[in-house]
């Protein structure tokens, strides 16, 4: 294996969880974010992920590999449509549950992806305009990275079509180590199935819309359920005052 490509493989398992893991644990250290740091982190990170993907892509073309071999293609477009249609609908469905899970449960037993949603996502219009680029960045860019380069080069590394979607859905669950047990076994999950369609489709398609429509449900629907659970709490204890 070339050794930039060894480069890039150490930063995506150890240095990008790393200063994953840092940045939040800074962002959690704030007891509310203003718009000037949300807006900050939304246009930092779409910098960062698209200079990642920018360098990534450079240095597998560089390397002899096609946009085809990236999975940046639609070598079966009716296939891609069924998987991509089919799978937007089960993520977009499991997205609204898990929101209406978390509306359900009392604010003290929040873990630590509440605590990002209420310090992360848009608060207003103008938060928002800047959060849809960042889904699209994030949606094209992460796909790009774990399941179109990671997922060839283990695949040609190896020779296994299974080895390289479980090495990718390894890395991809482990740049989410900020999100501790619980969030990175559930995105080793997620990891798995986009691996398997792009893997079946031969198109980052599928996971792309995904990924994108997941990050968009959650960022836009979870403040408004903070905002109603902060609400209700508010009113139970009134009334538990005036009683």
């Amino acid at each position: 294996m070339p050794w930039d490509f060894w480069l890039i493989l150490i930063f995506l398992a150890v240095a990008l969880p790393l200063l994953g893991k840092r940045r939040i644990r800074h962002l959690l250290e704030y007891p509310l974010t203003t718009r000037k740091v949300r807006l900050r982190l939304y246009i930092s990170t779409i910098v960062s992920q698209w200079l990642a993907a920018t360098i990534i892509l450079w240095r597998a073309t560089a390397r002899g590999m096609s946009l085809l071999q990236l999975g940046i293609a639609l070598p079966r477009p009716t296939l891609t449509f069924l998987v991509s249609a089919v799978l937007t609908a089960l993520i977009a469905a499991n997205q609204l549950l898990s929101i209406r899970e978390f509306a359900r449960r009392p604010s003290q037993e929040e873990g630590i992806l509440p605590q990002l949603a209420a310090r992360v996502f848009p608060q207003d219009s103008l938060e928002r305009v800047f959060f849809i680029p960042l889904v699209l960045t994030v949606a094209f860019c992460e796909e790009l990275i774990y399941r179109g380069f990671v997922q060839a080069l283990f695949r040609f590394a190896t020779g296994s079509a299974l080895i390289a979607i479980a090495g990718s859905a390894v890395l991809f669950a482990t740049a989410h180590l900020y999100q501790g047990r619980k969030g990175i076994a559930a995105t080793f999950v997620v990891g798995l199935i986009f691996s398997v369609a792009r893997a079946w489709t031969g198109s980052l398609v599928p996971a792309m819309i995904s990924h994108g429509v997941a990050d968009a449900a959650a960022g836009l629907l979870m403040p408004r359920k903070l905002a109603q659970q902060t609400e209700g709490d508010l009113k139970s204890e009134d009334r538990h005052y005036i009683l």
